[in-house]
């Protein structure tokens, strides 16, 4: 009776995840059926810098090198395609996270999933929680990122909304639930190698956290409140070694790039930093202000840094005699050097 009572209550819960794989499918449909690829750049490039390493492996019984003799006259390959030992049991663990769907389908899946469990987190019903799912995962924000081949920011980003339902799990007294989705997803993102977007995310998590601390004020409950931090750094501190590999090897190495500190001594420019990179190189992908705008009315910058003149619906009315001009002018004006979308 217990089983089956469990059972029924989890059942509205399944039938979610059974139609995100299912919407999953349907989107991707041309990938999975007709076998077609996405021209992704970045993925690509990835596939072309990680290639000396897998030559290597098969030529060397599965023995993996840390040095790229094909990249800049030789480097170390820390960051093209970075493979550890101790990663092996996590790395199935995300794969069982996506249910071993095939590739494109498992990450809009894992979007999908992820901010479902946010939803359930705060208490939203499963309909409820299921449509905000599908509103955030359907951004247009991240089907330009597969685009681009920007998969390892997508995969970050998939992993942050249920790593937010772990803190808010474990500051509502469910512990082990709460500990466990934390430390998991804490893993999970490190392990997708695009810190910057955990760290930007963890402004948003001590926001979440300071709400938390005042409404244990209010309800002097200030105790309960420490423990669960405490719950919360065990298990965000077990997520950061499951990925101490990594992490190791891009701090040493990254001392030795142009992120680290510089043997130069700069004078008089404000554009100079102390260590790591200039200011312009950090920030030139990053939105202007006007650009902001981009969050609420789409392509108010004018879109993706293409040609006007694929643009079908401005071809539509325009006068064919200026088609060569068209081609010379870009949709694009914003502050980015280029982009691909809104």
């Amino acid at each position: 009776m217990k089983i089956s009572a469990g059972l029924k209550k989890l059942l509205p819960d399944l039938i979610v995840i059974v139609v995100f794989i299912l919407v999953s499918f349907i989107y991707f449909a041309p990938a999975v059926m007709d076998g077609r690829v996405i021209a992704q750049h970045d993925s690509l490039a990835a596939i072309g810098q990680g290639q000396e390493q897998r030559d290597y492996m098969e030529r060397h019984d599965g023995e993996r090198t840390r040095w790229n003799i094909s990249m800049f006259g030789g480097m170390p390959s820390y960051q093209m395609s970075p493979t550890y030992d101790s990663s092996m049991p996590q790395d199935l663990a995300k794969k069982a996270y996506s249910l071993f769907l095939p590739n494109y389908v498992y990450l809009l899946f894992i979007m999908l999933l992820g901010f479902y469990i946010l939803m359930r987190s705060l208490k939203a019903s499963p309909l409820i929680s299921a449509l905000g799912a599908v509103i955030w995962a359907f951004s247009s924000y991240f089907f330009i990122l597969i685009a681009a081949g920007h998969i390892w920011k997508f995969i970050t980003l998939a992993y942050i909304p249920p790593t937010i339902a772990g803190l808010v799990y474990v500051y509502r007294r469910k512990y082990l639930m709460g500990g466990l989705l934390f430390m998991l997803f804490t893993a999970f993102q490190i392990s997708a190698n695009h810190i910057q977007m955990s760290y930007y995310f963890l402004f948003v998590m001590l926001f979440i956290v300071v709400a938390f601390f005042v409404e244990a004020i209010r309800q002097k409950q200030v105790a309960g409140f420490l423990k669960s931090t405490a719950v919360l750094l065990v298990a965000g501190l077990i997520g950061v070694a499951a990925n101490a590999s990594s992490l190791y090897h891009t701090y040493e190495y990254s001392k030795e790039t142009m992120r680290g500190k510089s043997e130069l001594t700069h004078h008089g420019e404000e554009n100079k930093t102390d260590d790591g990179l200039e200011r312009d190189y950090i920030t030139a992908w990053s939105y202007g202000i006007g650009e902001t705008w981009t969050l609420l009315v789409p392509n108010i910058k004018g879109g993706a840094s293409v040609p006007i003149a694929e643009n079908e619906r401005a071809m539509s009315k325009a006068r064919p005699e200026y088609q060569q001009i068209y081609q010379q002018l870009g949709q694009y004006w914003g502050d980015q050097p280029g982009t691909s979308g809104p």
